[in-house]
């Protein structure tokens, strides 16, 4: 299988300004993405979705007919294009404006203004996202592991569950939140991937839960989190969860870490 590679990339950038799409364009093309098309609004961006299906959505959060978030919701309530990547160009920094694209399984969050490096990142997270790359670890086959993904986000269940594909891991089994989890457990599994914030049962009790079992304490466990306190990542820290990687994660960040907590 030939390898992806930027230059392979068709993107979509939504951007009302002419002189912001001139900048953003100039730092693409030197990723050496040459396919690029425009849109200055979410119309006229539903419209060449539709058309056409790109590879990518680079898009501004406000926009002359809407924001950002009323594209995305047509793009992930369409079945051809729920799973299209999606990176948010914006300079809000509010968690609370900020958390419904981690939700909804954004590629990446670039602020405004942004570097050449925070576009290169996500660039690679786009093309990890489209390609396979299995995992390599001595003591497990990446086709024979028994994973549970627990989010109470459909989407981002779904881009946790393509990322693992991508590296070989197919056995996997999805819960809405942590009370469900623990329902499932006794399924057997040999890695938990689980969300923070969730009703119910939230990532940091279905963690002290599995750690406080005399069946379970054993399972790694990667947390995945779009918070960013000291004070909660403190307490994350002392669940005892193996790792944890941030919404939106870079799949190569997520690789790393699942070959890192699974050979410990």
């Amino acid at each position: 299988m030939t390898e992806l590679t930027s230059s392979d990339l068709n993107i979509l950038l939504v951007e009302p300004s002419s002189v912001q799409r001139k900048i953003i364009r100039k730092e693409l093309t030197k990723e050496r993405v040459e396919a690029i098309d425009e849109a200055d609004c979410v119309d006229a961006a539903k419209k060449r979705i539709h058309a056409v299906r790109p590879d990518l959505v680079i898009c501004s959060l406000y926009l002359p007919d809407g924001s950002a978030m009323d594209l995305l919701k047509d793009i992930r309530q369409n079945p051809e294009t729920t799973d299209l990547p999606f990176m948010l160009v914006s300079s809000e920094t509010r968690h609370s404006q900020l958390d419904q694209f981690k939700q909804s399984g954004v590629i990446a969050i670039l602020p405004k203004p942004f570097s050449h490096e925070h576009l290169a990142t996500a660039i690679n997270s786009t093309l990890d996202i489209l390609s396979h790359d299995e995992l390599d670890l001595e003591y497990y086959d990446p086709a024979s592991l028994r994973v549970l993904v627990v989010d109470d986000s459909r989407m981002a269940r779904k881009v946790i569950t393509k990322v693992l594909g991508n590296l070989g891991i197919n056995h996997i089994t999805q819960a809405t939140d942590g009370s469900e989890a623990i329902t499932l457990l006794p399924q057997g599994f040999d890695l938990i991937v689980t969300d923070y914030n969730m009703p119910e049962v939230n990532g940091l009790e279905l963690a002290e839960h599995i750690r406080n079992s005399t069946d379970y304490s054993h399972l790694p466990i990667l947390m995945v989190t779009s918070e960013s306190t000291h004070a909660h990542l403190s307490n994350v820290a002392k669940s005892g969860v193996n790792a944890m990687a941030d919404k939106p994660f870079e799949p190569s960040v997520v690789k790393q870490l699942l070959a890192r907590i699974l050979e410990e």
